[in-house]
C-alpha cells in the first residue's frame, strides 16, 4: 500500500474532493448507500481505481467495522505550517481563532474537536507531535471529514508555540473545571487562542502559564466533569458567539 487508508463516507468524500493525493478506492460489494455511487464518480472523475470488496475484507483492512462500505488509499496527513497557518490568518484580515490542543490522546476526541473547530470557524487547529493523538484514520472517520477541511499543525512544543502567538497579539484562554472565571463571562474579542488540556490530566502546567484567561463552564447536575470533546465544542461556540457579535 503506498499510502494510509481512510474509511467511511464523509471522510473519503471531503477527500476525493480535497487536494490529498488518492490512489485506491475500496467499496463494500453489497453497498447499499446512495452517497456511494456518487462517490465512486468522484473518484472516477479523479482516475482513481475503484476495486470491490467483500465486507469482511475491508473489516480487515480497516481494523474497523465502522467503515460504511467504503474506504480510500491516499497520501499520509499533510499537516500544515505554523507560519503559514498565522500568515494566512494575518492575510484574511479577520481576527483569528485557534484552538490548540494539550495532549489529546483519544482520536475520537481529536477528530470530534476538529469538527467543532471547523463549525465553529476557527482558522485552524494546533496539536502536539509528542504524547498526543494525530490525524489517523479514526480521527479523520471521528472527524466526519472536517479534518480535510481545516488547517491543523503540528508542533514540538505547545508552550512555546502559546509564546509564539501571544508575540504576534494573541489571547490565550483556556479550560480547566475548578476555574472561577466562567467561560460565558469572558468577552472574547480580537485574536484568540482556545487551550483544551488533556483528558486525564487537562491543562499541563508550563501550558497553563503561558495563558491569558482560565475558565470553566458552569455544570449544575452530579457529574464531576465534562468529556473533552464537548466541553471543547461549548467553548468554541462561545468564542464563535462573541467574535460574531462584534464583527460587522
Amino acid at each position: 500500500m503506498k499510502g494510509e487508508l481512510i474509511f467511511g463516507v464523509n471522510p473519503v468524500k471531503e477527500s476525493l474532493q480535497g487536494g490529498r493525493g488518492a490512489f485506491n478506492l475500496y467499496v463494500q460489494i453489497s453497498a447499499t448507500d446512495h452517497r456511494v455511487e456518487k462517490i465512486i464518480k468522484l473518484a472516477e472523475e479523479r482516475g482513481v481505481a475503484v476495486h470491490r470488496r467483500d465486507k469482511n475484507d475491508l473489516t480487515k483492512m480497516c481494523a474497523s467495522s465502522h467503515h460504511q462500505g467504503i474506504a480510500l488509499e491516499v497520501e499520509p496527513f499533510c499537516y500544515a505550517e505554523l507560519d503559514d497557518l498565522l500568515t494566512a490568518v494575518a492575510q484574511s484580515g479577520a481576527a483569528g481563532f485557534l484552538l490548540v490542543l494539550d495532549g489529546i490522546q483519544d482520536p475520537h476526541n481529536l477528530g470530534a474537536l476538529i469538527r467543532s473547530a471547523a463549525c465553529a470557524g476557527a482558522n485552524g487547529v494546533i496539536i502536539p507531535k509528542d504524547r498526543a493523538c494525530g490525524i489517523t484514520a479514526a480521527a479523520e472517520k471521528s472527524s466526519a471529514g472536517a479534518a480535510e477541511t481545516i488547517p491543523v499543525a503540528m508542533v514540538t512544543n505547545i508552550a512555546q508555540t502559546l509564546e509564539t502567538l501571544k508575540k504576534s497579539g494573541y489571547w490565550v484562554y483556556a479550560l480547566a473545571g475548578e476555574a472561577k472565571q466562567s467561560v460565558y463571562g469572558v468577552d472574547f474579542s480580537g485574536n484568540i487562542v482556545l487551550v483544551i488540556g488533556s483528558e486525564g490530566e487537562g491543562v499541563r502546567p508550563l501550558v497553563r502559564k503561558q495563558c491569558d484567561v482560565i475558565m470553566s463552564i458552569p455544570q449544575y447536575g452530579g457529574v464531576g466533569s465534562l468529556n473533552a470533546s464537548v466541553a471543547g465544542g461549548i467553548a468554541l461556540f462561545e468564542v464563535a458567539r462573541g467574535l460574531r457579535e462584534i464583527s460587522p
